[in-house]
């Protein structure tokens, strides 16, 4: 475990580094990512304990923890927002996260740190809108996109239309093992690696249609996903985008065998 970032995008004042070897043990593999603008940040889906103390070592390197802008979350999940409390209380970051979820994120947060410390959850919350939104990044933003039932009922995923880089939480995840920061080069061989994931967390066929005609109007280089390997350059980005708007997953693939009475 290094805590070495590979570096997705870096044009001298806009830096997007990625972290993708801080998990050990029985933990499944995940990448975080900083997004640096000058004198802003923003980490995108830190996780929980299993990254908190090598995160912050790592990303100290790059910034001042303590004047950390965001902590963006595309969703509740553990390995995107478990360590919540220890980023409201060493940091003055605001969280970003769907309206859907923001009031069940308290239940991450210890009750003393409102009662001792003086840090209210709710107080350093912004919340989303189903819509999305545009979040102030310095003279420009990050991207709220809605991605919902794309694994998670309020899901988003970020955009930085600088780097041209989206950030597509577990859309596009693998569980290959691969060259931490390698693009996906043989398609049609990375799909095995992708496949099972995708039919059982995404929703259905319909939903990853909708998304997909979405990220068509935007301008991308790249679709990075929480886990695995991302994708790069346009050919890369439209095979994934064609195989997932026609694969059958979710609810799709749901029969009565499915809803059955266990029998000893």
């Amino acid at each position: 475990m290094s805590g070495k970032p590979i570096t997705l995008y870096d044009d001298g004042h806009h830096k997007c580094l990625m972290f993708g070897d801080l998990v050990t043990g029985d933990g499944i593999q995940s990448n975080q990512f900083l997004i640096i603008h000058g004198k802003r940040s923003a980490l995108i889906d830190p996780g929980g304990d299993l990254t908190y103390m090598p995160l912050t070592l790592a990303a100290s390197r790059h910034i001042k923890l303590k004047q950390l802008d965001y902590v963006l979350a595309s969703h509740q999940d553990p390995d995107i927002i478990a360590a919540l409390d220890r980023w409201l209380l060493n940091t003055h970051a605001q969280v970003v996260v769907s309206e859907l979820w923001s009031r069940f994120l308290p239940h991450l947060s210890s009750s003393f740190l409102k009662s001792n410390m003086g840090v209210d959850p709710y107080q350093r919350m912004i919340t989303l809108p189903d819509q999305g939104m545009d979040i102030p990044f310095g003279d420009t933003v990050i991207k709220a996109i809605p991605a919902h039932f794309l694994h998670s009922v309020g899901n988003f995923q970020f955009y930085d239309p600088i780097s041209k880089i989206l950030f597509s939480g577990d859309m596009g995840a693998s569980v290959a093992e691969s060259t931490l920061g390698e693009p996906v080069g043989d398609f049609r061989a990375h799909i095995p690696h992708m496949e099972g994931f995708h039919r059982r967390y995404m929703c259905s066929r319909k939903v990853c249609a909708l998304w997909a005609n979405m990220v068509h109007e935007l301008d991308i280089d790249m679709l990075v996903p929480q886990h695995g390997s991302h994708f790069q350059g346009a050919e890369s980005i439209e095979a994934f985008l064609d195989w997932i708007s026609q694969l059958d997953c979710g609810v799709d693939l749901m029969t009565q065998r499915n809803y059955l009475i266990p029998h000893a």
